[in-house]
């Protein structure tokens, strides 16, 4: 069931050549976690915040449960917040940072006591209830924010890059307190971020965003195996790119050898992308999906290649290669075929038509 529904969103800035979000259209489905994925000044943060009702859009709707709440204020949506920078009030404890929201929505003094012990103990902080902002840690004070946002009971609950001020081995450990939090209230959740790897481990759905526009919105596996675009391809994950011709349906001349893709609808390019021969694309392969070949060993696209630089990074190594159809990039895990190849060493790779994705130039 649709919980969250965006038609046709917009919001224009005085001054501004190009809109800040043109046109953004998506569904939610109920207790899902939705991730706004792209760069700085792509629109994701201006989007959350007219879903929040701290921006007024120009054009489009915004709905809860199939609810138009486009003219509501912020206080009238029942929509649970965390700030990048939690915002929570220094000389009061955690208990009454929690507690704030509730009596400022009017709720009994026994009813808040009660929703703020439940709201601690959700995210794991009964015993710090009495401790100010400046005690706790940087991952205590988002677990409060996070607990000040789930104590309404929120309809929607809206997470603007609460991790960023985190250090990265502490991300992961909140990233995932988060995540799993979410999964166990079943809050339907719109979480904004620039980083990709955050996007990928905690969505149910992404939204990768670029220039105020959706530039595609699906599973997490879908985004990163088969981007739509060209900029999804080059903004999540990495991948190594040739540029080249098409020479007929299906292959695309690369330097010294012609390539072949699967010229499909789950293609990156997509029906319709002038896949005539004689257009100049470019060409993306994962690189986890290059893998260095025994003798004789078949595949759809074999390459000869010469290791230039070997980067170890505990559980990967990456082997950057020079091959006839330009530089390849190959990503392996230690101790599978080819991981201890030496700078200088020669390999044969392979890569499956299936995994390659070719869009315009």
């Amino acid at each position: 069931m649709t919980h969250l529904r965006l038609e046709g969103l917009t919001r224009r800035f005085p001054g501004a050549a190009h809109p800040a979000v043109d046109g953004v259209s998506l569904q939610l489905p109920k207790g899902a976690l939705l991730a706004l994925l792209g760069p700085s000044g792509c629109g994701k943060t201006t989007t959350l915040r007219m879903i929040a009702g701290l921006e007024v859009p120009d054009g489009g709707r915004v709905l809860v449960a199939g609810q138009d709440v486009t003219a509501l204020p912020p206080h009238r949506r029942n929509m649970g917040v965390v700030f990048q920078s939690y915002a929570l009030f220094p000389h009061m404890t955690a208990a009454a940072n929690v507690a704030f929201g509730l009596e400022m929505r009017g709720i009994g003094r026994a009813e808040r006591r009660a929703r703020v012990d439940e709201a601690l103990a959700l995210v794991g902080l009964s015993d710090l209830a009495l401790r100010k902002p400046r005690q706790l840690s940087g991952g205590q004070q988002q677990r409060v924010a996070l607990a000040r946002a789930l104590a309404i009971r929120p309809d929607l609950l809206l997470l603007d890059e609460p991790l960023s001020a985190l250090d990265a081995k502490l991300r992961e450990g909140v990233r995932d307190e988060i995540r799993a939090l979410q999964q166990r209230v079943g809050a339907t959740t719109v979480f904004v971020t620039h980083d990709q790897t955050e996007a990928l481990a905690m969505a149910d759905l992404v939204a990768v965003m670029n220039e105020g526009r959706v530039e595609q919105l699906g599973a997490p596996e879908e985004v990163f195996e088969r981007p739509a675009t060209r900029f999804v391809a080059t903004f999540v994950g990495r991948a190594a790119r040739l540029p080249g011709k098409v020479e007929g349906p299906g292959v695309v001349r690369c330097g010294e050898v012609a390539l072949r893709f699967s010229p499909s609808p789950v293609h990156g390019g997509g029906p319709g992308w002038g896949d005539a021969a004689g257009t100049t694309v470019e060409l993306f392969i994962r690189p986890h999906h290059i893998r260095p070949l025994v003798e004789g060993q078949p595949a759809d696209n074999v390459l000869d290649a010469q290791v230039l630089r070997r980067t170890f990074t505990g559980d990967v190594v990456a082997l950057e290669c020079a091959t006839p159809a330009g530089t390849l990039l190959a990503e392996l895990h230690g101790g599978t075929r080819g991981a201890s190849a030496a700078v200088g060493s020669r390999l044969r790779l392979g890569f499956a038509a299936q995994d390659v994705r070719v869009f315009p130039a």
